[in-house]
C-alpha cells in the first residue's frame, strides 16, 4: 500500500525537488528503505555509517514522533503521512550597546 512521505526543503535536492513521494510500505522502516532505495543520495543524510537513523533526523507519522511509537517498526495504513524533520541548530547572538 502506498504511503505519503513529506520531504523537507533541505533534502528536496536529492528527490528531484519533490516535496513528497509515495512509497509502498507497511512500516516506517520499509518506507524509509524504499525512499533511500529510490533516491540513493538521500541515504547518507538520513542514516549514519552503522545504518541507524541520524540523531538529528526526526520522523513523524501523522504528527506522532516514531521514537514514542514503535520506531522503524511502526505500522502504517494508506492514510498515514510520514514527515521527515531534520533538527535545526543555531541562532544568532544579539549585541546591545547601551549608553
Amino acid at each position: 500500500m502506498p504511503v505519503k512521505v513529506v520531504i523537507p526543503t533541505p533534502l528536496r535536492q536529492y528527490t528531484g525537488k519533490k516535496d513528497s513521494v509515495e512509497i509502498e510500505a507497511r512500516t516506517v522502516g520499509e518506507a524509509l528503505a524504499g525512499l533511500t532505495s529510490r533516491y540513493s543520495d538521500l541515504r547518507k543524510h538520513l542514516y549514519n555509517e552503522e545504518g541507524k537513523l541520524r540523531s538529528f533526523v526526526n520522523v513523524y507519522v501523522n504528527d506522532e514522533d516514531i521514537r514514542f511509537l514503535q520506531r522503524d517498526q511502526t505500522p502504517l495504513t494508506e492514510t498515514d503521512v510520514i514527515s521527515i524533520v531534520p533538527s535545526i541548530a543555531g541562532g544568532s547572538m544579539i549585541r546591545c550597546i547601551c549608553s
